[in-house]
């Protein structure tokens, strides 16, 4: 298989699990192309030890939640300069912008989404691999790199720290 063939095949797989994970069309174009020149740079180093579309995947929650932390840490760095300080009035405020979401439900889901990036990196990944993504535990464990009962654990505890989030900012 070629590199275009790769391309083709899992193009809206990496955008889509991207896109989960930004919440943004732009940031997550930019996710997909770092990970497909990442697949371009690595193809040779793949061992078909896991399949493909595992690898794939793998490389996609790694650079979509590597962007993340350069963000954050961009915007934080951000704050110290006067200029963005004057420019940047909403740096708190994520930039939702999730093709399919419709316009009425936008608020809610922004809540939810937003409440889901506070979880932990881990629970997060589970619960995007397996709700959102709709994987089974065991290609979730072979993306994450652990057993399908580790993958249940984190998916319970996100579970859990999800709807105590809920709670408590209803109660706000």
């Amino acid at each position: 298989m070629n590199f275009e063939e790769i391309y083709r095949e899992h193009k809206n797989l990496v955008y889509n699990l991207a896109l989960q994970y930004t919440q943004n069309t732009q940031d997550a174009e930019e996710v997909a192309q770092d990970v497909f020149l990442k697949v371009y740079e690595k193809f040779g180093q793949f061992k078909e030890a896991a399949a493909l579309k595992t690898w794939i995947y793998r490389i996609t929650v790694n650079q979509s939640l590597d962007y993340i932390k350069a963000k954050k840490r961009k915007k934080r760095w951000s704050l110290f300069t006067a200029k963005s300080i004057e420019s940047d009035d909403h740096s708190s405020i994520p930039d939702f912008n999730h093709p399919g979401v419709e316009l009425e439900n936008k608020e809610e889901v922004e809540r939810l989404f937003s409440l889901i990036n506070e979880l932990p990196e881990n629970q997060k990944t589970a619960l995007i691999l397996l709700k959102i993504e709709g994987l089974s535990q065991v290609e979730a464990a072979e993306i994450l790199e652990t057993s399908p009962k580790a993958v249940e654990s984190l998916f319970q505890r996100a579970k859990k720290n999800l709807a105590e989030k809920l709670r408590q900012s209803e109660g706000k």
